[in-house]
């Protein structure tokens, strides 16, 4: 009979102190059910990680520790570096002592049953498991249309992504040690994770409200979470500039040619508001088109420097005996 595996949960967490003592008592009472019935082992553990925390949620996630050491552990960056970063760090460090990773939010919007499920997934093969919301009939009608528009958007960059998947998932340490060589400053994991390949499957479960807090995410952060996982992944925005830079060069063309036929013909008509509106619409089409590329040359930039993506300040993590060398 093989031994039960060793379970790391990796939350991140930004300003969560509303939220976390609720998170870690029900996780605590589920990582306590799937030990006692040997679904994992007593090694496993609950890994929070303090994202540059400007309220008390790494003074909460010590005290957890603290009273809790066989449950609870952490880290804490040296500086807020965001979500992706934040729960890139939680994966390589709980990776060192686990054989299975689930990641989730520290909101409990996640459900923790399909857990179980996850785990059933593994058992029977798949180092992958994405956790994708089965609907989104509790978000608002712009929130419903937005994301859905995002996923949609991002398969016609040709962008392989999980349709309604966030950042809920059980990984292997096989997948996390694939994921180490993944070395791009700028983090998408959701395009990433597919990319690495390997048996995935899929849960399905219903998110539920924030019961506490406020998103982390408003409007603005998700638009530029959006552009970045468009840019990472794909130049198709590249070609569009291209091929549109081809289409009005014809255009162009054309109206030359009308123009002089006109002229030859004597028929010429003043047309001063056809020509202010075509240099107004080509200087704002000429700067947008500039700007993607500016952001392209960014990333490139990012990247070149290769400067490291976090830096763990404090660490409360304690290898286990077994724990993978």
């Amino acid at each position: 009979m093989s031994r039960a595996k060793t379970l790391y949960i990796v939350i991140p967490c930004y300003d969560e102190e509303e939220v976390i003592q609720k998170t870690a008592d029900c996780l605590r009472e589920k990582l306590t059910s799937l030990i006692k019935n040997d679904v994992i082992s007593r090694q496993s553990r609950i890994l929070f990680v303090n994202d540059g925390s400007k309220d008390r949620t790494w003074s909460l996630i010590k005290d957890l520790h603290q009273a809790y050491p066989q449950y609870f552990t952490g880290i804490s960056l040296s500086r807020n570096r965001g979500h992706q970063n934040a729960l890139l760090a939680g994966l390589m460090t709980a990776k060192q002592s686990a054989d299975i990773i689930i990641s989730m939010d520290a909101d409990l919007q996640d459900d923790i049953n399909v857990i179980d499920k996850m785990l059933k997934k593994y058992q029977a093969g798949a180092e992958i498991v994405y956790g994708v919301r089965s609907s989104r009939k509790k978000d608002t009608f712009f929130k419903r249309i937005t994301a859905e528009g995002f996923y949609k958007f991002m398969k016609l960059m040709g962008v392989d992504i999980v349709f309604n998947h966030a950042d809920y998932r059980l990984t292997s340490n096989k997948v996390l040690n694939e994921l180490e060589r993944y070395q791009e400053v700028n983090l998408f994991l959701r395009g990433i994770f597919p990319l690495i390949g390997y048996n995935s499957d899929i849960v399905y479960y219903e998110r539920q409200e924030r019961f506490a807090g406020k998103s982390k995410y408003p409007l603005t952060k998700m638009l530029g979470f959006a552009w970045d996982g468009i840019s990472s992944f794909s130049v198709k925005p590249l070609r569009v500039i291209a091929v549109l830079g081809c289409v009005i060069t014809a255009l162009s063309a054309v109206v030359l040619l009308y123009s002089l036929i006109v002229n030859m013909l004597g028929q010429t008509v003043q047309g001063w508001t056809f020509i202010v509106c075509s240099i107004w619409l080509m200087g704002g089409m000429q700067t947008f088109f500039l700007g993607i590329i500016g952001e392209y040359i960014g990333k490139i930039y990012s990247e070149t420097k290769a400067r490291p993506r976090y830096c763990i300040a404090e660490n409360l993590q304690v290898k286990p005996e077994n724990a993978k060398d």
